[in-house]
């Protein structure tokens, strides 16, 4: 997780968006991967309906909103903990990885958002102030 924020903090936002963007593609797909090692052809279509749904959180963030991404990235532990941790996946994955993914989607969130952020203010914008 630390090497890949360091990575993109040093590259320019467009390129640090289509960075995280892969890599949140990639997070959904590993999940495929567990289910052809697991032989399970029924979990198969089912996991790359995950990477479908995670890879329009990367297209929304590209074609509508930034922010997009940090959504896909902060949705990410439901499909980890509710369906691999706790649900019907559960045994398709092993619990480690479910568990270890929370803290690294949402660590990689919260950067997205900061950064968002960062550079709005780097660029002059003020976000309205609610009273």
């Amino acid at each position: 997780m630390i090497p890949l924020l360091l990575g993109v903090t040093a590259t320019p936002l467009a390129m640090a968006q289509q960075f995280l963007g892969i890599a949140l593609v990639i997070t959904a797909s590993v999940y495929v991967g567990f289910a052809v090692w697991q032989g399970s052809p029924s979990w198969w279509l089912f996991e790359a309906g995950g990477v479908v749904i995670y890879g329009l959180f990367y297209g929304l963030s590209c074609w509508v909103a930034p922010l997009w991404l940090a959504g896909g990235w902060a949705l990410h532990p439901v499909w980890d903990i509710a369906l691999h941790r706790f649900g019907p996946g559960h045994g398709l994955a092993p619990d480690w990885y479910a568990i270890a993914c929370v803290s690294f989607d949402f660590a990689v969130a919260v950067y997205w958002i900061c950064r968002l952020r960062s550079e709005a203010a780097s660029n002059g914008y003020v976000s309205p102030q609610m009273d």
